[in-house]
């Protein structure tokens, strides 16, 4: 099978079972959240048993959905599934933030210095970008979840972070380019 293809089914998979559940359950995310935890479960197998290791933001991502995801079942409050994206991309925030204190270089250069080879400078300002940018993410979702309805909020999740991701990650090029090292 086509490695590319089960990374984009176990990536997109779940999101794609918990929208089928969502709208065919009149809105429900008590009903949506089920599917989507164990979707989310075995999309990660299925990378362990293709990989025999699961990439550390999936895995914590996984985690995340359960424990949020299972938090709102129980006590039958959406708050716990709203605040999620708020806690991962804060979570990612700082652990770019002091992980450098840890590693002595960029975290982003632990996990990206074999597909890129920047300056460090390139590396640091890249690193502060996306600091500054999980934060921005954090307190758009806080507005959001707070500010629009539920439905808004789930189509927001995907049709509003993912673009607003993939455009942040496209002005990076010029930066990236710039401190880009020939090798």
């Amino acid at each position: 099978m086509n490695k590319s293809f089960v990374k984009f089914v176990t990536d997109f998979g779940p999101l794609v079972v918990f929208f089928f559940f969502y709208y065919n359950s009149d809105k429900n995310l008590k009903v949506a959240i089920p599917p989507f935890i164990f979707a989310t479960l075995i999309s990660l197998f299925v990378v362990w048993l293709i990989e025999k290791k699961i990439p550390t933001v999936p895995l914590i991502s996984g985690v995340l959905i359960t424990l949020f995801g299972g938090l709102t079942i129980y006590f039958n409050n959406a708050i716990f599934i709203y605040i999620k994206p708020t806690i991962i991309n804060i979570l990612f925030a700082f652990t770019l933030l002091f992980g450098k204190f840890f590693s002595n270089e960029p975290i982003l250069k632990k996990i990206m210095g074999k597909s890129l080879s920047l300056t460090q400078e390139g590396w640091d300002l890249l690193n502060k970008r996306w600091i500054y940018f999980f934060l921005f993410l954090a307190i758009l979702n806080e507005f959001v979840w707070r500010t629009q309805s539920e439905e808004f909020w789930v189509n927001f999740k995907v049709w509003g972070l993912l673009p607003i991701t993939f455009i942040f990650t496209a002005f990076q090029v010029p930066l990236i380019s710039k401190h880009k090292i020939n090798e």
